[in-house]
Order: structure tokens, then C-alpha cells, then sequence
């Protein structure tokens, strides 16, 4: 029987037990590509979903959503609508039965296609918070 060498147990101890990925909600984002794609959005719900929702909200029970819409009107505004909003789970899917939603709006005379994208994730940004706020005021 071989014995492992004294690195190889430096390797082990320092690696220690494995351990299982934290558990994170489903979240499902329906944004036009123009506006947000999938990554922003994900990358905007990952900040906000903290520890403590999963705690309080558990990830088999609860799921969230998003849309983000818009583009330029006649006159070159642009026209951004957010909503973000928490479903129940069945099974692999959530249902369209908001339990907390949020909405903003904005626009923005004379923006470039990149600054409308801006206002499109400030939006996102800020129903998500909307959201998870209200579900940490209790």
C-alpha cells in the first residue's frame, strides 16, 4: 500500500470537504435583446438576491421574473418599462401568479442606443430592489 505524499495531504486539508454550491432561485428573464440581454439581467438579479431571501423565500417555493421593454419613439426618445416580479414555483417552471411585483418607467430625450441600455438596466435595477425590498420589510 503506497502512502500519500505530505503534499498531496497539504493539497487535501487545504481543500477541505466539498461543498455544494450555494442554492439559487430560478430566474427567468423575458427583456427585449435590444434593450438587455440575458447576462445583464442575470447579472442584476444575482446582486440583489441575497443569503437572506433564499432564507427567507426558499429556492423549491419561489422564483422571479423580469421584462424589460421599450426602444425609440417618432422623435429619437428613448422609452425603457421594467418589471420585475416573484412567482411561485411548480416543480421546474414558475406561474404567472405574482406574489410581489414592481414596474418603473423612464425615458430620455436625444439618447444613443448604448445610453438607452444604460436606462434600461437602471430601470431593472431598481425593481428588483423595489422587489426584494418588499420582501425584506417584514
Amino acid at each position: 500500500m503506497k502512502l500519500p505524499t505530505l503534499a498531496a495531504l497539504v493539497c487535501l486539508a487545504a481543500t477541505g470537504p466539498a461543498m455544494a454550491a450555494p442554492k439559487q432561485h430560478l430566474v427567468v428573464d423575458h427583456s427585449s435583446p435590444a434593450l438587455m440581454d440575458k447576462a445583464t439581467a442575470m447579472a442584476v438579479w444575482n446582486q440583489h438576491l441575497t443569503a437572506r431571501v433564499v432564507k427567507l423565500y426558499p429556492v423549491a417555493k419561489w422564483g422571479f421574473s423580469s421584462q424589460v421593454e421599450g426602444g425609440f419613439d417618432e422623435s429619437k426618445t428613448c422609452v425603457v418599462t421594467a418589471r420585475a416580479m416573484m412567482l411561485p414555483r411548480a416543480g421546474k417552471v414558475l406561474q404567472f401568479v405574482p406574489n410581489k411585483s414592481a414596474t418603473a418607467f423612464a425615458s430620455q430625450a436625444g439618447a444613443s442606443l448604448d445610453q438607452c441600455r444604460a436606462l434600461a438596466r437602471t430601470k431593472l435595477d431598481e425593481v428588483v430592489v423595489a422587489v426584494r425590498s418588499s420582501l425584506l420589510a417584514n
